[in-house]
């Protein structure tokens, strides 16, 4: 099947909302770059939250990237994205073996390690706008999360995830970003709360097969919203 990006909107304005299925494009890249496992699952994660800011562009002269940045032994993961989320990306390491976390998750933070996430907007014009925070987790969604609240005053809900099956080919990626808008109501806010605090992982719901449509039913549970359009993200050297 192909990959697919929803986007979609409170009927009230209160929130907006992205969600991607990206095991093609995530596996395309692991084959390019040949990447271990947890390689494999950071530089995944950072395709996925890039293509679903891309489908926030508003022009085809944009373009969107993201640079992960520590001192761990992966060095760098950069990637970019278009308006139509067509998407590359590139590691400094792409060969990384850590033992797992003690939850049995691959360890993307250490991989990373400590340091910065850039995002850089460039709009065609003479200046691109460039965004810098600390990584706080190094396990790039909670880090996305931050950059939000902090360089663009918009709280958000950031799920990322990529699942390598045991012949380190992609079985699952994908995620989902809510963005509060300014006015919010807090009986949103509260809701969201909720669904959140039950929502299982996001890769977990993919390898059960679940569309983007019944994940973000789930999410957003008890919501209003409407999906706006959809697209294929795609890697695209």
């Amino acid at each position: 099947m192909k990959d697919r990006l929803i986007r979609i909107v409170e009927k009230e304005g209160d929130f907006r909302a992205f969600a991607i299925d990206s095991r093609n494009l995530v596996e395309e890249a692991r084959i390019i770059h040949g990447t271990s496992p947890v390689v494999t699952a950071g530089l995944g994660r950072a395709l996925s939250a890039v293509a679903m800011m891309g489908a926030e562009l508003k022009s085809q002269q944009e373009s969107i990237s993201i640079q992960l940045k520590g001192d761990g032994p992966v060095g760098c993961i950069v990637v970019v994205s278009d308006s139509n989320s067509h998407v590359r990306g590139y590691v400094g390491e792409p060969i990384v073996d850590l033992p797992l976390k003690p939850n049995g998750k691959l360890d993307v933070s250490g991989s990373i390690g400590t340091g910065y996430l850039t995002v850089v907007h460039d709009m065609g014009l003479k200046e691109p706008y460039i965004g810098r925070v600390e990584l706080q987790s190094g396990e790039i969604a909670q880090d996305i999360a931050y950059y939000y609240a902090t360089s663009q005053q918009t709280p958000s809900v950031v799920a990322l995830g990529v699942l390598v099956d045991r012949d380190y080919t992609v079985k699952a990626a994908g995620g989902y970003i809510v963005q509060l808008m300014p006015d919010c109501s807090e009986q949103v806010v509260s809701q969201l709360e909720k669904n959140i605090a039950v929502m299982p992982p996001v890769t977990q719901l993919l390898a059960e097969e679940y569309t983007l449509e019944k994940i973000m039913g789930k999410l957003l549970q008890g919501l209003s919203f409407e999906i706006m359009d959809e697209s294929e993200p795609l890697y695209a050297c």
